[in-house]
């Protein structure tokens, strides 16, 4: 039997690492990573300046969808989240453990395309190489593996300060920005079909992804029953409004061709006209703080999922011994996740 280098149990008797803003700040740092960096432009591609009526309708979607998720959590508590409804859902099984297995492997894909992301990110700084860029990606997810072996507590904590720094440098450039606007960028007589609107929601919604970290965290959290559908609600409205304003921002500023040219980029680019070469930087930064925050909240839920499966048989039960404040699930996660950045073509996530 492996030796328990650290009790679990000692750590979660004494204080809940998760309160209302906490768990607030988790699910911002998860849904604000690199995606909002690129779905404006992509979404602003297909909406035109209709894009913030389709963050609108993503955002209610992501608001119901989160309420479900904040009901359920309280109803089954559990570290797995997700995994868990399945199996309240549909039993014990091959179907609800697959899904499961299946969930979790995702999770790891989502890891290890967003840590690439940065090291792609990291290295247009300093003109590196693809092999220099892998490793600023491995970088950034040890030292998140590292976090988060210390415990939840210092996930907070860590989430917390990301957050606010990249919440900040966004809300600024969002309320700068929204004097320059051009009002006839924004003219109704330019504005696409409203089908055009309706397809970009898809996009839209796929920014807001990351809620439902917030569900895994319902074991480390104060007070679940009054604290949970709170923290999603103020997340989501918060990202939903944040992302309105931030689309009205770019769009009102960059005309729909430039949007098109620059849709991987679109919002750093608004930002240049206006803050100069200066303002590009700090929002080509500000995607390095967004994505690791999101890998740090990502790596935190996949480390509850498999240890939740584990429990239940799905997974080695390996996932379930502890090393430090956390799982030895982690270190198996991290050790999967090094071949994906290193071998596997994550473009396409």
């Amino acid at each position: 039997m492996k030796a328990v280098l650290w009790s679990r149990k000692t750590m979660t008797d004494t204080k809940k690492a998760f309160g209302v803003w906490s768990a607030v700040f988790l699910g911002i740092g998860s849904m604000v990573g690199a995606g909002i960096f690129i779905v404006i432009g992509e979404a602003g591609a297909i909406a035109g300046n209709l894009v913030w009526l389709s963050f609108i309708f993503g955002g209610i979607a992501a608001l119901l969808s989160g309420y479900s998720l904040a009901r359920l959590a309280i109803t089954y508590p559990s570290r797995g989240g997700i995994v868990e409804y399945v199996v309240q859902g549909f039993g014990e099984g091959v179907f609800s453990g697959s899904t499961g297995v299946l969930f979790y492997f995702s999770q790891l894909i989502v890891i290890a395309a967003v840590a690439k992301s940065f090291g792609t990110y990291a290295g247009t700084f300093m003109h590196a190489d693809a092999m220099i860029q892998n490793l600023f990606a491995l970088g950034v997810v040890g030292l998140f593996i590292l976090i988060n072996l210390i415990g939840a507590s210092l996930v907070a904590k860590s989430e917390n300060i990301i957050v606010f720094i990249k919440v900040t440098i966004l809300v600024i450039f969002t309320d700068v920005a929204l004097f320059y606007v051009n009002p006839k960028l924004l003219s109704t007589a330019d504005m696409p079909p409203l089908n055009s609107m309706l397809f970009a929601v898809g996009l839209t919604f796929f920014a807001y992804q990351g809620f439902s970290v917030i569900t895994n965290t319902v074991e480390d959290m104060q007070n679940p029953k009054q604290t949970m559908l709170k923290a999603m609600t103020i997340a989501i409205l918060f990202v939903g409004v944040l992302y309105i304003l931030t689309s009205v921002a770019v769009l009102g500023n960059l005309s729909l061709p430039e949007v098109i040219k620059t849709k991987d980029y679109a919002l750093a680019q608004a930002a240049e006209p206006i803050f100069g070469p200066i303002g590009f930087k700090i929002m080509a930064a500000t995607a390095l703080l967004a994505t690791a925050s999101a890998i740090n909240a990502t790596l935190y839920a996949a480390t509850e999922i498999g240890y939740t499966l584990a429990k239940d048989g799905d997974l080695p039960e390996d996932y379930t011994y502890n090393v430090f404040h956390s799982f030895e699930g982690l270190v198996i996660s991290g050790l999967l996740i090094i071949p994906m950045i290193l071998f596997l073509n994550l473009s396409q996530v």
